[in-house]
């Protein structure tokens, strides 16, 4: 059974969805102003892998994240490029797209742009205001957090009282922990910004009512997961909670899943620092941006992780072992005998399943894989693996991978002077010339072709 930490709860808590064979999931997404960085496509990888195992226990899975293409930062942009909001966005949107396509990131169920979903967010702000919880001041409307005493649940924050809302109202779309006023849901048209019309006359929405308005529009009231980054949590995901439950009366969430802040070299990542990654700059680098996926799971969602390059060429290494396997596994003759690999799988399986559903620990359930590789390597090795083991093996990396996205590969081809000088050697051993074989692996491995002779025969992999 699934257990997951819950950040309201503050423990793991057993997973139950409200409707048998479904669950309703929300992540944040980008905001599309800019090329995502590593930490950003992190947090999107850890939604993609809890989206990923729950299909593989048998949930259907209505997973949805938002695209905010309206807030201060795309404005900005837009302006300062002198593009529409529209033109601006749309380029950051294809550029996030292409690194979710990169990463082996599964297309959620729905990918709302806020732009797109203005009348439900009017809807939210009018129930607001007829309900009291919200106020219009200038043109803007505000929510007002006295009217909602369970203020501050998931983060722990707890409201200062208010003597004077000429002083306690927030208009930006993203502040600091220690602000803790009434915050806009409808802003009041500034000159030269895109606008819309309202009850409260033309303007924009803020950036925390555009979830709310979209997490209701397509999972309902009550949904089973929201899941985001740790950076989240307060202000968003808390005035969440607020404009949400107080406009339907209902519970948002059932469990808040955050994920941990990523660090690069063992420092903050900043452009400053000269430490800051976008997939495209790793890519540019020589990376396989399979590589990038795996070192992203390599420490517990729930922990920080350091990624360094060297790390990085560490993950490249091991999914080259791991490509190789399963390459091996696959050119197993379909007549060959060997031992009875099952209580190894059996094994596997358990230890995999067992990681998985304590808390999504990823990094536990690839440590199953890598183990099972480690353990059937040598009988490989000695060509005493047989096509039944070999089966066995392969569809428990199939299963695996429908959750890490890492195994599955193209194994790529030689050219046809590869193929030729491989042939060439084969024919000097048959022949017994070992000097002249030996000069053709030299010249294959100058070319990043390492020659394996086995039982079964030669093989061939390029170097790591």
């Amino acid at each position: 059974m699934l257990r997951i930490y819950n950040t309201m709860t503050r423990h793991k808590d057993e997973f139950q969805p409200l409707q048998e064979g479904l669950v309703t999931l929300y992540a944040c997404g980008p905001t599309v102003y800019d090329f995502p960085h590593i930490g950003n496509l992190r947090t999107f990888l850890w939604s993609d892998l809890l989206a990923r195992m729950l299909r593989r226990r048998g949930f259907e899975v209505h997973n949805v994240m938002n695209v905010t293409d309206v807030d201060d930062k795309t404005i900005d942009g837009a302006e300062r490029e002198g593009v529409s909001l529209g033109e601006y966005t749309q380029r950051y949107a294809d550029y996030f797209f292409e690194d979710l396509d990169r990463l082996r990131i599964e297309p959620a169920w729905k990918y709302p742009r806020a732009t797109e979903h203005i009348p439900q967010m009017l809807e939210v702000v009018q129930t607001l205001v007829e309900k009291g919880h919200a106020y219009e001041q200038d043109g803007s409307v505000y929510f007002d957090i006295s009217s909602y005493p369970r203020y501050g649940r998931l983060s722990g924050v707890v409201p200062e009282e208010q003597t004077s809302r000429e002083f306690g109202r927030l208009d930006s779309d993203e502040y600091a922990r220690e602000d803790v006023r009434d915050f806009v849901l409808w802003k009041a048209a500034k000159s030269g910004e895109p606008s819309w019309d309202s009850p409260w006359g033309p303007g924009r929405p803020g950036w925390h009512i555009e979830c709310s308005a979209m997490s209701i529009e397509y999972l309902g009231k009550t949904i089973d997961m929201h899941m985001g980054g740790v950076d989240l949590i307060f202000p968003h995901h808390e005035n969440e909670i607020a404009q949400s439950e107080a406009a339907t009366g209902q519970e948002f969430v059932r469990y808040w899943i955050h994920a941990e802040h990523l660090i690069v070299e063992g420092e903050k990542m900043s452009k400053s620092k000269g430490n800051f990654y976008t997939l495209r700059d790793l890519l540019d680098r020589g990376y396989d941006p399979v590589a990038v996926r795996h070192l992203l799971m390599t420490a517990h969602y729930r922990k920080q992780l350091n990624f360094t390059l060297e790390g990085l060429e560490q993950s490249q290494q091991a999914l080259a072992r791991l490509w190789d396997f399963a390459d091996r596994l696959a050119e197993v003759p379909a007549d060959a005998q060997g031992a009875d690999l099952s209580a190894q799988v059996a094994v596997a399986r358990a230890k995999f399943d067992a990681e998985l559903d304590d808390d999504l620990n990823v990094p536990g359930a690839m440590a199953a894989v890598f183990e099972l590789v480690r353990d059937v390597n040598p009988l490989l090795a000695q060509a005493q693996v047989g096509a039944e083991g070999a089966e066995q093996v392969l569809d428990f990396l199939a299963d695996a991978d429908a959750v890490l996205g890492i195994i599955e590969h193209e194994r790529g081809s030689v050219d046809e002077e590869v193929e030729a000088l491989m042939a060439e050697r084969e024919q000097a051993r048959a022949d017994k010339d070992w000097a002249r074989a030996d000069e053709i692996r030299d010249r294959l491995l100058a070319r990043g072709i390492v020659i394996e002779d086995t039982p079964t025969g030669p093989r061939w992999r390029r170097t790591e």
